[in-house]
């Protein structure tokens, strides 16, 4: 298994794929608290639209795709603080959107070709040194950020009122949070594609909150359970020669059901001895 390190490919698909994964699952877990964890998945949809855009006028389409990641996701900040309508039917709306545009813009720059598969699929073991090296230093100052802005993301996520009247200015922390998150998709495209970003940032979560932990700690088994996806998705994917999103959602989703059962298991053991009592 240790003959594949020696590749330079795998070396950086590792890498930068430890590191995407470990980033995806910290913001994730701030995501799924706030009751926003179709939101990732809303925006990679809108960053589709981005890609077909770069596309279309032959321009990288991460930029693009970042930058209308970004202001979908101001926009959603803002209507949800202007009028009424709940955050869930706002990520909902932005997901239709992000499709419809999608759609229109792939089919007027000629359909789907080679390069718009790799960014719907991922293509972590094909990607350049640039983009590995940005796709690291991107993550690594996300993660920076949500250390840095932990204790009051928790507040804000827990209780989006009491924060607000304890002083916090959370309308400046929303935007620097979705700002992060649309940073943190466009990221995530590298490792494991539009159509699977939001597993990466949704399932380790659901995972590591199963058990019933802390914060602290749920955030720390939700990071070992992502990059634990991710290792094992890329070398296995390798070896079976399928797909590396694939597999590393499916080894997450893997992870996800094993707790799932040894939880039963051991609540059924618990019932047995009550009632032996």
């Amino acid at each position: 298994m240790l003959e594949i390190l020696a590749y330079p490919f795998m070396q950086k698909a590792l890498i930068a794929g430890i590191a995407i994964a470990a980033a995806c699952s910290m913001l994730g877990l701030f995501l799924v608290l706030k009751r926003y964890s179709l939101f990732g998945d809303a925006l990679s949809h809108v960053a589709l639209a981005g890609v077909a855009i770069g596309i279309f006028f032959k321009v990288y389409p991460l930029w693009t795709a970042l930058l209308t990641a970004v202001a979908a996701s101001l926009g959603i900040t803002r209507l949800r603080e202007s009028t009424r309508i709940q955050g869930d039917a706002l990520i909902a709306v932005l997901l239709i959107f992000g499709v419809a545009s999608a759609v229109l813009l792939i089919s007027a720059s000629g359909g789907f070709r080679v390069d718009l598969f790799s960014y719907l699929f991922g293509s972590i073991t094909l990607i350049s040194n640039e983009d590995a090296l940005t796709a690291v230093i991107a993550s690594l100052a996300i993660i920076a950020s949500l250390l840095t802005l932990k204790d009051r993301l928790f507040y804000m996520v827990l209780d989006e009122r009491q924060a607000k009247i304890s002083g916090l200015d959370i309308t400046q922390l929303n935007y620097i949070f979705m700002i992060m998150a649309s940073i943190m998709v466009i990221v995530a495209i590298r490792l494991v594609g539009i159509l699977l970003v939001s597993s990466l940032i949704v399932l380790p979560n659901i995972a590591a909150m199963m058990l019933g932990r802390g914060f602290k700690t749920t955030m720390l088994i939700s990071l070992c359970i992502s990059i634990a996806s991710a290792i094992t998705g890329i070398i296995t994917a390798y070896y079976l020669n399928v797909s590396t999103s694939g597999m590393i959602v499916m080894v997450c989703i893997g992870i996800m059901v094993s707790i799932m059962v040894l939880k039963h298991h051991n609540m059924k053991i618990s019932v047995v001895k009550e009632s032996s009592r």
